[in-house]
């Protein structure tokens, strides 16, 4: 039970929290999980996260959220896997099979070609899981804009690609070029932010209320 001092902490708080989210929840499950359980008045974030996806989120407390568009321009940095011989209306092996995969045994690409300035659009369909739901669904998102986004750098071993790209960079919509499914991904650092310094989900919902302001980087480090 907290008491009264603690709460009048947490409502003086400001600042980053650094979240290592776990594959299989929605980034918007994890907002609403920090803001109920540590009596938060005001929680937003520095860039969504795919459910199918794990790795980095940074979350923004009380004053944190007036930067919010300046952690969200900030470039990202991915690791994940390809799955061969698959391609789906989501880019992802959670979607619907379509025609068009490059056979495992044909899978070359060029890397050359998705990386500086590349166009892109946003996959119509996306992969959710709804909150308590058991799987994941097939959500239609509408047809979307062109934009471009930049690759600095795509390295690949096998089916094991890393790669840093600037922000709104859809890693799905380049496995999808390549002919494939994306089987994982994992986000590892948002400009200087890192994963490695990062709270796992599970271990910040075991954290007592007392416990909490440690992990929430105050905003004069976190701007530096």
């Amino acid at each position: 039970m907290a008491n009264l001092t603690q709460l009048r902490e947490l409502e003086r708080l400001d600042g980053f929290l650094l979240v290592d989210k776990p594959a299989g929840i929605a980034f918007s499950s994890v907002l609403k999980a920090v803001k109920r359980k540590f009596n938060l008045v005001k929680v937003g974030h520095g860039g969504s996260l795919d459910a199918m996806a794990s790795g980095l989120m940074v979350v923004l407390v009380g004053d944190a959220n007036k930067f919010t568009e300046r952690v969200m321009g900030e470039d990202r940095t991915y690791e994940g896997r390809l799955r061969l011989g698959l391609k789906t209306n989501t880019g992802d092996i959670y979607g619907q099979e379509v025609p068009g995969a490059v056979p495992a045994s044909e899978f070359h690409p060029d890397l050359k070609e998705f990386k500086g300035d590349i166009f892109q659009c946003e996959p119509r369909f996306c992969s959710v899981r709804r909150e308590g739901s058991a799987g994941y669904e097939v959500a239609d998102t509408g047809e979307h804009e062109q934009f471009m986004a930049h690759v600095y750098r795509l390295e690949m071993e096998g089916v094991a690609f890393r790669i840093k790209c600037t922000a709104k960079t859809i890693v799905r919509a380049i496995a999808d070029e390549m002919g494939a499914a994306l089987e994982s991904l994992r986000r590892t650092e948002i400009g200087k932010f890192k994963v490695e310094d990062a709270i796992p989900f599970s271990r910040l919902l075991e954290l007592e209320l007392k416990d909490f302001p440690s992990w929430v980087m105050p905003l004069k480090v976190a701007l530096r």
